[in-house]
């Protein structure tokens, strides 16, 4: 007899569809290089330097011989790990995928960089900032999900209303029976036998005693 499969737990098909994956890295990764073409492009203007696209696609311009590489790696951490810590919060929100999106964002920028100058980065500099600015963003963005995750939900309603009420009513039975009786001739409730308010709030009625021969 062939074994049955288990079946899937609820949600997990739809949890994290491919295409959803996908488009979050995208747009992870599109934000990564506007930042830091922005960024980039205030410090060359400071410096009065000239901008290429080497600075954001290379590896050669972080080096720590220079104090214009020591910016350039002070730039990545700030652009990999801060502002992408923010991003990874609000596009992804859970502190379970911080960590696969964090090193996937910085694996592909690895790619590109490799892509662009031919050649794997070869400056100790370049890869120490690409680690620390992965550290960063791994532990900021999970204490950011965290946070979010814990902050408390309101729904609304009159959940205050109802709360008071309740201790109010624990300081006197007879004040909550009274509100009781006043509530439900509001609402059209009767209790008991007798004259009392229809169920629709409006005229009266009366109970009586039918005869045991109408019954027959």
């Amino acid at each position: 007899m062939a074994r049955r499969r288990r079946p899937p737990r609820p949600g997990a098909l739809a949890e994290l569809p491919p295409l959803k994956i996908l488009s979050q890295i995208a747009a992870l990764q599109a934000l990564y290089y506007a930042a830091a073409l922005v960024l980039m492009l205030f410090t060359v203007l400071v410096a009065g330097t000239k901008f290429n696209l080497n600075l954001v696609f290379g590896w050669d311009a972080v080096r720590g011989d220079t104090t214009q590489g020591w910016l350039m790696g002070f730039i990545w951490i700030l652009d990999g790990g801060l502002l992408m810590a923010v991003a990874i919060v609000v596009l992804i929100g859970r502190s379970k995928l911080v960590l696969d999106f964090a090193l996937s964002l910085h694996a592909i920028h690895l790619i590109v960089v490799t892509f662009y100058s031919g050649q794997i980065p070869r400056h100790t500099a370049w890869w120490l900032s690409m680690a620390a600015a992965s550290a960063v963003s791994v532990a900021l963005a999970t204490w950011g999900c965290r946070y979010r995750q814990l902050q408390p939900i309101s729904f609304g309603g009159n959940g205050g209303t109802s709360t008071a009420g309740g201790g109010g009513g624990g300081n006197g039975g007879g004040s909550s029976g009274e509100n009781g009786m006043d509530g439900d001739e509001e609402q059209g409730f009767s209790r008991g036998r007798g004259r009392g308010r229809g169920r629709d709030g409006a005229g009266e009625y009366e109970m009586a005693n039918m005869s045991s021969e109408a019954g027959r």
